[in-house]
């Protein structure tokens, strides 16, 4: 019996070091994803207030936007170029390489009492209900959770004023009931998390 355990082991280990090279290959960032770090950051860990991190988002809400940029649904001079010639795959790498980062939240030092109303705000207008408790999202929802404090106040404002409209109506409904001041709380509290 004891024989066997070894053996076991032993196949597991050398399962484990044959796939090696394989798992560090799946971790290198795509041929495409350097020109994505100019502006997203190492990993994509943005350090430029109105640019998002893209490291942890969701693969399938990254592969969306991209679309909807290279497709007139979203609209940003820089994104809307950069992703005009892409492919399909292209960007399905793209996104399934930062869904595989690590998340480093910016240091933002919110407000302790914005924070506070932001919560209740959130938790008011159920924003868990998609984005998840963490605000760490799921399938075409992103996390916002740790997003940059500027970030989040554009593309809030963006939804209210209906700039941004790729959202099926969920978020413009939502940012519709929202005055400047409950924006600038939510940002608060987001950016803190």
């Amino acid at each position: 019996m004891r024989f066997t355990s070894l053996v076991t082991a032993a196949l597991g280990a050398a399962f484990f070091c044959a796939s090696a090279p394989v798992l560090a290959q799946a971790a290198e960032p795509p041929p495409k994803a350097v020109t994505c770090t100019t502006c997203h950051g190492p990993q994509g860990n943005s350090i430029l207030p109105q640019v998002p991190a893209l490291a942890g988002q969701t693969a399938r809400y990254m592969y969306l936007q991209l679309r909807d940029f290279q497709e007139g649904r979203r609209t940003d001079p820089l994104m809307s170029t950069m992703v005009k010639d892409l492919t399909r795959d292209e960007m399905r790498e793209l996104a399934a390489y930062f869904a595989s980062q690590k998340h480093v939240a910016l240091k933002f030092q919110p407000d302790p009492e914005k924070a506070k109303l932001g919560k209740a705000k959130a938790d008011e207008t159920l924003c868990t209900m998609c984005h998840l408790g963490g605000f760490l999202g799921q399938n075409e929802i992103p996390r916002v959770a740790g997003q940059s404090y500027d970030y989040i106040l554009k593309q809030l404002r963006d939804f209210k004023h209906r700039v941004r409209t790729n959202d099926a109506g969920n978020m413009t409904s939502v940012a519709n009931t929202l005055s400047e001041t409950d924006i600038e709380n939510l940002a608060h509290y987001l950016a803190g998390l």
